[in-house]
């Protein structure tokens, strides 16, 4: 038996899909479903049981993990990053998550949770060390708590514990995200509702569209939690990325050109899509300057170093592939991308 907090949600519910895959059925899937847009995450999933997050959370305060359970993902989180309640970010992401993480320990039950590439701030550098933390809002301060209670030198745990720092995640079943949802995934809309996507203008000294981050395909991400399940020897911290920043600029005209190829349309290059406004910038809104990632780059080596190592999908297979199949559902009034992984 697997336990998936989050199952429901856009990591979660491809790491079940990747599970079903490998022939494990056995799943408890943890998740609020009050937001009902998530069944079509999971309505292709085979799964052993659902239980509501809070009533998890009660059960693990009062009894612990069920028997049989032999690992635990914790995918469930308070992802957006503009909530102002701190208290509530805090009591999700933070309390739940050392509920959870006693729970592992005093049963000896793996734990591979969700951490985030928003601890290390505006600025980096991207490596796994606590004097690279600098958290600028109450999400990333709740996953930078929680890494910290995690690994504290006086807490042994019973068993592996493995904390998964995400860059920029793309791919199938996110559409529930709105807002939070990847830029890829915005921009594909963008490209279906009017013919041409939007970006910032310059910031940080970055040009317009230049500024640069660290895009990983959610197959990527499910890699890693899988290899660690593989290889319950192996604990700790570790970055989940490409190594390889990539420009807003390049994202779009991968999704230009996926949107472009469904139409039958020759591909356009960067300037060609400025050119004919199939491309188009706009300044950043004031909340968020100050506050803004114009650079993130995964630095993998310690994950590399534990096995887990690539290839890892380029934009231009990654975004042009999930663009184009995002952009043909949205053709055909589907709304969001199909659940199947790609």
């Amino acid at each position: 038996m697997i336990v998936v907090t989050g199952g429901a949600g856009f990591i979660g519910s491809n790491l079940i899909s990747a599970l079903n895959a490998a022939g494990e059925n056995q799943i408890i899937l943890v998740d609020d479903l009050s937001d009902t847009g998530k069944i079509q995450n999971i309505n292709d999933l085979r799964i052993s049981d659902y239980q509501d997050k809070n009533d998890f959370r009660n059960v693990l305060c009062k009894s612990g993990l069920p028997a049989g359970v032999k690992a635990v993902f914790h995918q469930g989180a308070c992802s957006d990053t503009m909530v102002s309640d701190g208290q509530y970010v805090m009591d999700v992401n933070y309390a739940y998550s050392k509920i959870v993480l006693h729970a592992c320990s005093e049963s000896g039950t793996p734990l591979i949770y969700a951490s985030s590439a928003s601890v290390y701030g505006r600025d980096g550098p991207f490596v796994e060390s606590v004097e690279n933390e600098y958290p600028l809002n109450a999400y990333a301060f709740s996953k930078t708590l929680f890494d910290r209670y995690a690994f504290e030198e006086s807490r042994r745990p019973a068993s592996q514990l493995v904390g998964l720092r995400y860059f920029n995640v793309y791919g199938p079943r996110e559409g529930h995200k709105g807002r939070m949802a990847s830029v890829a995934w915005h921009l594909t809309h963008q490209y279906f509702e009017s013919g041409s996507v939007q970006l910032f203008e310059g910031s940080d000294g970055y040009g317009a569209g230049e500024q640069r981050r660290d895009f990983v395909h959610v197959d990527d991400a499910v890699r890693a939690n899988l290899f660690f399940l593989r290889n319950t020897d192996k604990s700790g911290v570790f970055n989940v990325g490409t190594g390889r920043s990539r420009s807003f600029n390049d994202v779009a005209v991968a999704v230009i050109n996926a949107c472009r190829r469904v139409e039958g349309d020759k591909p356009l290059t960067l300037e060609e899509a400025k050119r004919d406004g199939r491309l188009r910038y706009f300044s950043m809104p004031q909340n968020l300057q100050g506050k803004y990632q114009s650079f993130t780059e995964a630095t993998i080596e310690k994950l590399t170093s534990a096995g887990c190592s690539g290839p890892w999908t380029g934009i231009e297979e990654g975004v042009g592939g999930y663009a184009a199949t995002l952009y043909e559902t949205l053709k055909g009034g589907g709304g969001q991308a199909p659940a199947e992984s790609e």
